[in-house]
């Protein structure tokens, strides 16, 4: 009987410990700046406009890493970057595809040149 007692703590342990590994729905996101001037009010964030991360400035040359939580998403959609160059020019890139609330892919990278912005996606995380 003590046996059994220890078999079941140990498997409550177990799935109690499981739902803490599971990872928070959303994407990893990096923004190169490989212009020559700065860029500002940068924003990123999905369709459905649950959390727009904000980002005052990116240095030329330099870049910043964050994470997108997606978990209140419940549609599908794609991912929106916006910022303003130093000129003044606003730029809206719309990218990528999440589907059902939840990221297909585990980040996605986004280095912006003097002219362009060139886009990567990781593979599909399912």
């Amino acid at each position: 009987m003590c046996v059994f007692k220890k078999s079941i703590l140990i498997t409550l342990l177990l799935l109690v410990s499981s739902c803490f590994l599971i990872n928070e729905n959303g994407i990893d996101f990096k923004i190169k700046n490989n212009s020559d001037l700065p860029i500002t009010n940068i924003k990123f964030y999905t369709t459905e406009k649950l959390v727009i991360l904000k980002i005052d400035k990116i240095e030329s040359n330099d870049s910043i890493s964050e994470f997108l939580s997606m978990k209140n998403n419940k549609s599908d959609g794609e991912y929106i970057l916006e910022f303003t160059r130093a000129d003044g020019v606003i730029e809206t890139k719309r990218c990528g595809y999440y589907t059902n609330g939840s990221a297909l892919d585990k980040w996605v990278k986004f280095n912006v040149e003097k002219d362009t912005t060139f886009i990567k996606f990781s593979e599909t995380g399912y």
